[in-house]
């Protein structure tokens, strides 16, 4: 029986765009994932089981005599729940394909809003709503327009990532930055390389990912969203207790922000 695909991962939302964009949270999805192979699982092992029993009969069969109809009537019964759990797989197959391809339209618009916020004139993380005294690097007003060149290059490296190409990916966006290190969609390309890392559970590289994001784009929109994916690598590394002071901090810091949100949540259901 043919194995069912994996699933991609969504990443965190922009810093202060609306909440209802978060609907379908990346952890929900995630967790959702989870389950569903986690019955794929059990219901391929199911039906390994069921073969190798129904393999034993049809041997028995050959080579002992036994009344025939009953071990027929066995057998058949054994392929009958065999024909059901692969219609049962089969179900789950696209209840994980359809999570995945939700994932897949939220991150196109998703990434296009994130780039409306990095090019000039875009909102800044603190437009409107953050309280006063709230420290929120300023936009950077003198930013360059991206070109043509730019964004063709930035969309083949998105293009890797949606279809599940993580490495790729990260090799596309690291030549991105190199060929365009000054470019608005820089800090983009970054965010997008620790993501990737975060798919392929390289969370390590994950982590120094965002790192380097927060390094060397610190005005960046994108920095609470790069706080908000090095939290969820240090939680699926196990380092609970690194994961809640990152998070505590991308609250302080940027207590507007959808990630900090993102962060408050995931911080009550770890108490």
């Amino acid at each position: 029986m043919r194995a069912v695909g994996g699933a991609l991962i969504l990443a965190g939302l922009l810093a202060a765009a609306p909440a209802a964009a978060g609907v379908f949270d990346d952890e929900v999805a995630r967790k959702q994932i989870a389950e569903q192979q986690k019955k794929v699982d059990e219901l391929r092992q199911q039906t390994t089981d069921i073969n190798a029993r129904l393999a034993k009969m049809e041997e028995g069969a050959r080579s002992q005599p036994q009344p025939v109809l009953a071990l027929v009537s066995e057998i058949e019964k054994l392929r009958e729940e065999i024909r059901s759990l692969r219609g049962q797989v089969e179900v789950l197959g696209n209840d994980i394909e359809g999570i995945s391809k939700r994932q897949r339209d939220m991150y196109v618009d998703l990434d296009l809003r994130l780039r409306r916020f990095e090019q000039p004139g875009g909102a800044s993380p603190s437009a409107g709503s953050v309280p006063a005294g709230a420290d929120v690097p300023p936009k950077v007003a003198s930013a360059a327009p991206v070109s043509g060149d730019e964004n063709d290059n930035y969309e083949r490296a998105q293009g890797q990532r949606r279809i599940g190409n993580y490495q790729g990916a990260i090799s596309a966006f690291q030549g991105f930055i190199t060929r365009f290190p000054k470019s608005t969609l820089a800090p983009r390309a970054q965010y997008w390389i620790g993501d990737s890392y975060f798919n392929l559970r390289d969370f390590k590289n994950a982590i120094s990912s965002q790192q380097k994001l927060i390094a060397a784009y610190p005005d960046s929109s994108s920095v609470p969203d790069a706080l908000l994916n090095m939290a969820s690598s240090q939680l699926e590394s196990g380092d609970a207790t690194t994961a809640r002071k990152t998070m505590d901090g991308l609250i302080a810091r940027y207590p507007a922000a959808e990630a900090a949100e993102k962060a408050r949540r995931r911080l009550a259901n770890l108490r």
